[in-house]
């Protein structure tokens, strides 16, 4: 049996569509992959309203492939609306498409850090500062106490792709880490990542998650797999 996974995306983004399909190949399952694209290229909060303005034709897409689950991809695009978007937009999603599992990078991202236990945790993002403080606020309404954060000034989301590895690990070795439960690598699903997730733990000492990861993590346990998979970070670990 193969498990089609609808994604909704930014237009300008390339990541997610590498990073969500190279971590489930991981697993004993089959899965396929089908995307829906939002014009956006500005990580504003003008481009982000009008991109979410056509998620009802995305979604409507996928519905027509038959997915079986939908990540709505793009993290900062829900939380920048307030506390608790998360719930309101899969909420709506769902009543497009009842029989699918819905998700959201966002709603993803709260599930992944509350499996681990992670109550005080540390972010590096991508985006200019404005948009990053409202990360933090969004995620400390849902109970976690950003200890510390890192906003990389990336206003372009091309460019956001092409952020190199060593200037995340750099942000990160950054951050003050004392007493935090876990590590968000990259709160971002376009922020590339994949890669710095073991080096990371093993370098920091802690769980080191990211948008990517947390979106597997979901995606695999609404289908009602075994969320485990291979040198992914301790979240998709056999045990947390």
């Amino acid at each position: 049996m193969t498990h089609r996974i609808g994604l909704v995306v930014p237009s300008s983004n390339v990541t997610v569509e590498t990073e969500i399909p190279a971590l489930l190949s991981r697993h004993t399952e089959q899965f396929s992959f089908h995307s829906s694209r939002m014009r956006m290229h500005q990580v504003t909060p003008e481009e982000l309203k009008a991109m979410n303005a056509q998620r009802e034709r995305c979604v409507g897409e996928l519905g027509d492939a038959g997915v079986d689950a939908l990540l709505y991809a793009c993290l900062v695009a829900v939380m920048a609306q307030g506390a608790g978007e998360h719930r309101r937009v899969e909420k709506e999603i769902r009543g497009q498409l009842p029989d699918t599992e819905i998700l959201s990078s966002a709603g993803a991202l709260v599930e992944g850090l509350t499996a681990l236990g992670a109550r005080r945790i540390a972010l590096v993002t991508p985006y200019l500062r404005p948009l990053a403080e409202q990360v933090v606020a969004y995620l400390e309404a849902e109970g976690f106490t950003v200890a510390d954060w890192a906003a990389l000034e990336v206003g372009d989301n091309a460019e956001v792709g092409c952020i190199p590895g060593d200037r995340v690990l750099e942000a990160a070795r950054g951050l003050d880490l004392s007493g935090a439960d876990a590590l968000v690598i990259s709160a971002c699903v376009q922020m590339p990542s994949l890669n710095l997730l073991v080096p990371a733990e093993e370098e920091f000492g802690l769980p080191v998650l990211s948008a990517a990861t947390a979106g597997a993590y979901t995606l695999l346990t609404s289908l009602g797999l075994d969320p485990v998979l291979p040198g992914a970070g301790r979240l998709l670990a056999a045990t947390h």
